[in-house]
């Protein structure tokens, strides 16, 4: 399972965000820096509407969402790369996350401790990032030289890493992060191996108070934050409460629901939070629907229909024959399987076929003994 790892400085709302966004409170959040040392772990269903709908056309009453991973990360400080607060710690375990939720605090509370004295989400933002981008640049100086010495031998692959890390070390030397390299397509394997932190994509948390959330605006941090990502990085970006998440957490849905229309709100920030780290991750979705249940089957985008098959059991891969596709929307308007078929909509796809979002199957496989 792909994991997204929250980050941030100290106090920006990090630890309630995951608690919120996990339903718990494994994470303690608490007024001080530092109050997440060991990384808080936990499994998220991806919230999908599409599920209830194919549920009441195949009458089942089972549901089986897709999930991710959130592992709630120790806050950074400036000097992290050089093992400031808990910077050897924190880095280590973003390593181990495949992306980076990021949460910058975008409200003003005199109650609640700033480490660095004041709100400035932009000055936050650069603050981590340059942490991450000398941490890549102390990896990538020490594989130079461990490759350098390997290239001597004119090794192929030795070689080719090292060429590689000397223009990566260039670039990052640039202060451009290694997501914006240009890698030729036998490089990204290679690239893969070195594990940089700025390689990671993200997404960044806007962590605003309720009023603000309310008033349906974005504040001034916010347009900020906005601005300077649109001029920096691709990177996308939501906003949300922490705080008022934390309480939704803690209702029934139904009564969660009936909160938020009071405050006009139509969702959760959190089940936007949790889609777009879904897709942030390379995250896809197909189903399944009989009267067992309806269920969305996790799958990174460009995956082909045999690899499709081998998330639900290895022998569907091994011994895949055809899929029986036919997309949500087709689905639910010709009734199902059946209908689809009558109209010409449900396909055979073979072992070419790459899966997209929100296809419907049947896999028809044959394992011999």
């Amino acid at each position: 399972m792909l994991k997204a790892g929250i980050v941030g400085l100290p106090n920006v709302g990090k630890s309630t965000l995951f608690n919120a966004v996990t339903r718990t409170h494994k994470a303690e959040a608490a007024n001080y820096p530092f109050c997440t040392i060991e990384p808080n772990v936990g499994i998220v269903e991806v919230p999908d509407s599409r599920l209830n709908v194919l549920a009441k056309l195949v009458h089942t009453e089972k549901i089986v969402p897709a999930a991710i991973e959130f592992v709630d990360i120790a806050g950074l400080v400036k000097g992290a790369y050089k093992g400031e607060g808990l910077g050897n710690q924190f880095l280590a375990n973003i390593r181990e996350v495949d992306a980076i939720v990021q949460v910058v605090r975008c409200f003003d509370d005199d109650d609640i401790l700033h480490n660095m004295g004041n709100v400035d989400p932009v000055r936050d933002i650069d603050v981590i990032n340059t942490e991450l981008l000398l941490a890549d640049v102390q990896s990538v100086e020490q594989q130079v030289e461990r490759w350098g010495k390997k290239a001597k031998s004119a090794e192929k692959e030795a070689v080719a890493m090292h060429h590689l890390l000397q223009r990566l070390l260039e670039h990052l030397n640039k202060g451009q992060p290694a997501i914006t390299f240009p890698l030729e397509e036998e490089e990204k394997p290679l690239a893969k191996q070195l594990c940089l932190l700025t390689q990671k994509p993200t997404l960044y948390v806007c962590n605003v108070s309720e009023d603000d959330l309310q008033s349906g605006k974005e504040n001034d941090y916010v347009l900020a934050v906005k601005k300077h990502l649109a001029q920096s990085t691709q990177a996308g970006y939501c906003m949300l409460s922490a705080r008022l998440e934390s309480e939704l957490a803690d209702l029934p849905s139904e009564e969660a629901s009936e909160y938020l229309a009071s405050l006009g709100l139509n969702d959760s920030g959190v089940n936007h939070l949790i889609q777009s780290a879904y897709k942030l991750l390379g995250l896809a979705s197909y189903f399944t629907a009989g009267v067992q249940e309806a269920r969305a089957w996790t799958f990174k985008r460009g995956m082909t229909a045999p690899e499709c098959a081998g998330i639900i059991h290895t022998d569907f891969q091994k011994g895949f024959i055809k899929a029986e596709v036919v997309s949500y929307e087709d689905f639910v308007a010709y009734g199902g399987f059946l209908g689809a078929r009558e109209k010409g909509k449900l396909r055979l796809e073979g072992k070419d076929y790459v899966f997209q979002e929100g296809d419907v199957t049947l896999f028809k496989f044959n394992v011999t003994k």
